[in-house]
């Protein structure tokens, strides 16, 4: 466990006028000031005995509580030099909360013998203004010293730094607060020339003393008269659609096009505003941001203990993050790769330093050690991540597959049945939909285990299928970047091989949602969007670093390879999926097997992975699981189920095991 430094900081806020004497005093004035000058107005402007036996008796009472309301509302936490329009509310609640108390008082000690403590309501009304708006005031004077202070201090700095004369792309918060970080750091290498903005009404204004000169349809020409050696794309909540048609402008005139990073990546503190950086594929495969709902997420994680499997990889790791920002008891990182591990503790240390959180070298097939994982941390929700995922890799190691992705999965899920985990959440792939290859076989062998676990213990089983993420370990963009980066030509199996996509830190939002919704026994499946045609991603991936496909860097097909599909498969239709309260999610409508049949299942695997024997693995999928294909020894792709098919009849709707899907 570590120490929490927010205890020490926390200490510190509270003794803050110590280390800030002038700004106190300053307030002290600010707050006197305003109260006796309030009180001038009733008098008619004219000093009398009454004046100083009330008023100035009075004042320490009101002063308190004033000082009171902004530290109740947090306004002291605000540095002076950094006051902006959004802490406006801090002080217009800290106005309200004291002139609430006031007249509190006013309107009950009417009825008491107190009458010193009755503040007329025209002196609350002109105090409150004058008191908090002052405070304010002097504030936003701070700041404005202190960046006249900045501006001459980095005038020789800036004349030394060549800058780029650029457009921004978009006038609304994120492009305000972009060029705001810009035109405050000494050391920028842009010099704004202006907005264009597809807003017309925001032709001819003005943002943070930046024009607004035109929209994208004037590009080409401000492009030409400024003289602009960049763009920057700063449009809030941009599509993917929407980024690659100013791209495809900018490429036209050309210009260089630049993005100011996503609202995710500036939230989780990744980066500034300021980091302006090139476009990425990502930034063209961007779909609507995921809305979270957080009530039911702090419910399901706030105060839990929590276990992600494999959280040293791509979604592993994200989960992680993505758990910290709901205040969990402790997370427990279970990873088998040692520098993985550290590479995620590390993170956690730095960037998530007030959660607890625990890093443990385990392989999740190891029996014993997992129990005695389980015996000691008791953890409460768990999210399992860790498996084999590399279809080509699988293809040529099936027992490892089945070691890794069911035998250890069944492990896992039975501890967390035994040890009362109350949820237990399944990373899956759309590769388990009518499986083709060893890895989505084994994939959907352990959804089929999930099932039968959730029918003998109180632990709510459930599995989230998704299809590919962009940048994880092995994945095609890192493969692609590699390529590019050393010039070699970019190798796509088939001209019309297709994946669906998704963000990493969107799935894994998804996954934490889907969790917090299950019942227990669902198969998730989440919206993918469009599949993506992967030699479009190719050759965007090629004009995104400067060059040309076919001229700078070849494409070659090397043609698809055992266990890959054309196209992957997610059975997003009305008939085979239900509807939940998120819109990207949904539950599968998915028939599940005997316990019988999955013991015999087990069993025959078992039998075969302890014998190493291949080719028995392969017959047992396509045996196992009548929508399978695997590629047996002899060439065959079919086998017979073990036993006939099973007709069910749920909610009026009969479902057979014979599809991945009862339909």
């Amino acid at each position: 466990m570590r120490e929490n430094p927010l205890s020490k900081n926390n200490s510190e806020e509270r003794f803050w006028f110590l280390r800030r004497p002038v700004q106190f005093l300053a307030d002290i004035v600010i707050l006197s000031t305003a109260f006796l000058v309030a009180y001038l107005p009733s008098l008619n402007i004219q000093l009398g005995e009454f004046y100083f036996q009330t008023a100035v008796a009075q004042l320490p009472f009101v002063v308190f509580v004033q000082f009171s309301s902004l530290f109740l509302v947090g306004a002291y936490s605000i540095l002076w030099r950094y006051v902006s329009l959004e802490d406006i509310r801090v002080f217009l609640k800290a106005g309200a909360v004291s002139g609430a108390i006031f007249l509190a008082l006013r309107f009950l000690l009417s009825l008491t013998n107190f009458n010193l403590w009755q503040v007329p309501i025209s002196v609350i009304i002109i105090d409150t203004l004058l008191a908090f708006g002052g405070l304010l005031g002097i504030r936003v004077l701070r700041r404005f010293a202190y960046e006249l202070n900045e501006k001459r201090r980095f005038t020789g700095v800036r004349r030394r730094i060549k800058r780029k004369a650029t457009l921004f792309v978009g006038a609304g918060r994120i492009g305000a607060i972009a060029v705001r970080d810009v035109l405050g750091r000494a050391d920028a290498e842009f010099e704004v020339r202006g907005f264009v903005d597809d807003d017309r009404r925001k032709k001819g204004g003005s943002v943070n003393g930046v024009k607004v000169l035109g929209t994208t349809e004037d590009l080409a020409r401000l492009v030409d008269e400024l003289n602009i050696e960049q763009v920057v794309i700063a449009i809030d909540q941009a599509q993917g659609k929407e980024i690659r048609r100013i791209l495809d402008l900018c490429r036209e005139i050309p210009v260089k096009a630049r993005i100011v990073p996503s609202l995710h990546e500036i939230v989780h503190g990744r980066v500034q505003v300021s980091r302006i950086r090139d476009v990425e594929i990502e930034d063209l495969l961007g779909r609507d941001p995921v809305e979270l709902d957080d009530k039911n997420l702090h419910e399901f994680l706030t105060g839990k203990v929590v276990m992600v499997t494999g959280a040293g990889g791509s979604i592993g790791s994200e989960l992680v993050r993505q758990v910290a920002e709901f205040n969990p008891q402790r997370i427990i990182l279970i990873e088998r790769a040692e520098y993985m591990l550290f590479q995620i503790e590390r993170e956690l240390a730095k960037d998530y330093s007030e959660t607890p959180f625990l890093p443990l070298l385990a392989d999740i097939g190891d029996g014993p050690r997992m129990r005695e994982i389980f015996a000691e941390h008791r953890p409460q929700v768990i999210f399992h991540a860790a498996a084999h995922k590399h279809v080509p890799l699988m293809e040529i190691n099936p027992t490892e597959a089945l070691k890794n992705n069911v035998f250890a999965t069944k492990l896992i899920g039975e501890l967390a049945g035994e040890f009362g985990v109350a949820d237990f959440v399944l990373i899956s792939t759309d590769k388990a939909v009518n499986p083709t290859s060893i890895m989505g076989a084994s994939k959907r062998i352990a959804e089929i285990v999930l099932q039968s676990l959730n029918r003998r213990f109180e632990t709510r089983y459930m599995a989230v299928r998704f299809g590919n993420v962009l940048g994880s370990a092995g994945s095609v963009v890192p493969i692609f970047r590699e390529q590019i980066r050393k010039g070699e030509a970019i190798t796509v199996t088939d001209r019309e091989m297709t994946r669906y996509f998704m963000t990493i830190p969107e799935a894994s939002q998804l996954v934490l949602q889907a969790g917090a919704l299950g019942k227990g026994g669902e198969i998730f499946i989440l919206d993918m969007g469009r599949p993506v045609r992967i030699l479009d991603l190719a050759e965007d991936m090629i004009r995104l670093s400067g060059l040309e496909p076919y001229e700078d860097i070849d494409i070659v097909f090397t043609g698809i390879r055992e266990g890959e599909k054309l196209f992957e498969e997610l059975e997003i239709t009305g008939e085979n999926l239900l509807k939940t309260q998120h819109p990207k999610i949904f539950i599968g409508r998915i028939a599940t097997y005997p316990d019988t049949e999955v013991g015999e299942m087990l069993a025959n695997f078992g039998q075969a992975v302890g014998a190493h024997d291949e080719a028995r693995i392969r017959a047992l999928f396509n045996h196992f699981l009548p929508e399978a294909s695997i590629t047996e020894k002899d060439g065959s792709q079919t086998g017979k189920p073990i036993i006939e098919p099973e007709i069910e009849k749920e909610g009026g709707t009969l479902t057979t095991r014979n599809s991945a899907f009862g339909t």
